[in-house]
């Protein structure tokens, strides 16, 4: 495995070593240097001499790697040997997601808002972390089918920060799914879904309209058009009606 990753591309290559549990030599080489830095990896976690000072001084050289503008990967798989003294690991998927969770400030919070406004989001279970607690199997349950982002806090029960720190990662690993209009086209993961406008035109509503105005649209068409409440209506009249509510249902399950 071997590449030249340009900025935002390395850590995601790096959680996805430490996601696939991968154990080998793992050489990070800056762009315009001739030496390349090298790790020892098992089982997804980087090697680090004993000590809090070497684990620290670790992840400082991973932080100012991930932040170069171009870096060439190297990594020859295999089974490696713990390296004499040494005792402790740094988890490269734990790592990280923790460096791109702390990224996330107001501004950043604000814009990836705006970016995900209208868009329903899904997991890539294949991707996806490891629940660490409650809070992450709240999340990823949430994000087991694709849902808008108010759906997904009001099922995940979480604050809005730490929600949108791990959206925030989990973008930046590729492991969102991503379907409707953004405000933003900044991400990789992001599909115009022209089924969406149209669910929302037989329901007589923008595409952006909220949750409660998706309800009261599909309440008042449902009045209106179930057979059940029509019972004066004669056998073709109550077909016609019976295929405009199975029309108005789809179109209200595909918004919401």
């Amino acid at each position: 495995m071997q590449g030249n990753l340009g900025r935002g591309q390395l850590v995601r290559a790096l959680y996805r070593l430490g996601r696939q549990n991968a154990s080998g030599i793992l050489t990070l080489t800056p762009a315009g240097s001739r030496r390349g830095e090298v790790f020892v990896l098992r089982r997804g976690a980087v090697v680090v001499a004993d000590g809090e000072l070497a684990r620290r001084t670790l992840i400082a050289r991973l932080v100012r790697l991930v932040a170069l503008d171009a870096v060439a990967l190297e990594f020859e798989g295999g089974v490696t040997a713990y390296p004499p003294g040494t005792q402790h690991q740094v988890p490269l998927a734990t790592w990280a997601r923790a460096h791109l969770e702390q990224q996330l400030d107001n501004t950043l919070a604000d814009g990836l808002v705006r970016q995900l406004a209208g868009v329903r989001l899904m997991v890539r279970p294949e991707i996806a972390p490891e629940p660490a607690d409650e809070a992450d199997r709240r999340m990823l349950a949430a994000l087991a089918q694709p849902r808008r982002l108010e759906q997904i806090a009001s099922l995940a029960r979480m604050p809005r920060y730490r929600l949108l720190a791990f959206l925030h990662f989990l973008r930046a690993v590729d492991a969102l799914d991503a379907e409707g209009v953004v405000a933003e086209k900044s991400a990789p993961t992001r599909t115009i879904d022209s089924r969406r406008a149209g669910a929302a035109r037989v329901l007589g509503l923008d595409e952006d309209a909220d949750v409660e105005s998706i309800k009261r649209a599909y309440r008042r068409l449902a009045r209106a058009l179930h057979p059940d409440l029509q019972p004066e209506a004669d056998a073709s009249k109550r077909r016609t009606l019976e295929r405009a509510f199975a029309e108005v249902t789809a179109a209200y399950e595909a918004l919401l």
